[in-house]
C-alpha cells in the first residue's frame, strides 16, 4: 500500500490504515498500520501464509489525517473512514495498491 496525499503534494505520513479480510459483510481484521514518511507501512501489509486469494478492506482514517495536520475542513468531514474494497486472485503475483486522496475525493488502482 502506498498513500500519497495530493492536498499537500506529499506521501501521506502517519496515516493510520486497518487491514481486515472480508467474506460477505463480516470483517475479520487482520492488521492496523501507520503509514512512514514514504507513505508506506514499515512492512508489507500481507505477507507468506498472510497473502492468501479472497476479498479485503483497507480502511483508510482520512479524517484523523487531516485533523492531525491541522487541515480547516467542515464539520463533519466529506470523508472520515474511507474503505478500499479489493480482491486477490492469485497470491503467488506482487500486489501493491497506490491510494491517492484529498479531503473530498479519493482513488486506487492496482499497481505494478
Amino acid at each position: 500500500m502506498h498513500a500519497i496525499d495530493n492536498f499537500h503534494g506529499t506521501p501521506a505520513a502517519g496515516m493510520v490504515c486497518a487491514l481486515a479480510w472480508r467474506e460477505g459483510d463480516t470483517l475479520t481484521p487482520i492488521k492496523t498500520v501507520t503509514t512512514g514518511a514514504n507513505g508506506r507501512p514499515a512492512e508489507p501489509l500481507l505477507t507468506d501464509a498472510a497473502l492468501r486469494p479472497g476479498h479485503y478492506e483497507l480502511l483508510l482514517h482520512l479524517g484523523a489525517y487531516f485533523a492531525a495536520r491541522g487541515v480547516s475542513l467542515p464539520s463533519p468531514n466529506f470523508l472520515d473512514r474511507v474503505p478500499i474494497r479489493f480482491r486477490i486472485r492469485d497470491a503467488g503475483q506482487r500486489h501493491h495498491l497506490p491510494v491517492l486522496f484529498t479531503p473530498w475525493g479519493y482513488s486506487y488502482y492496482r499497481g505494478s
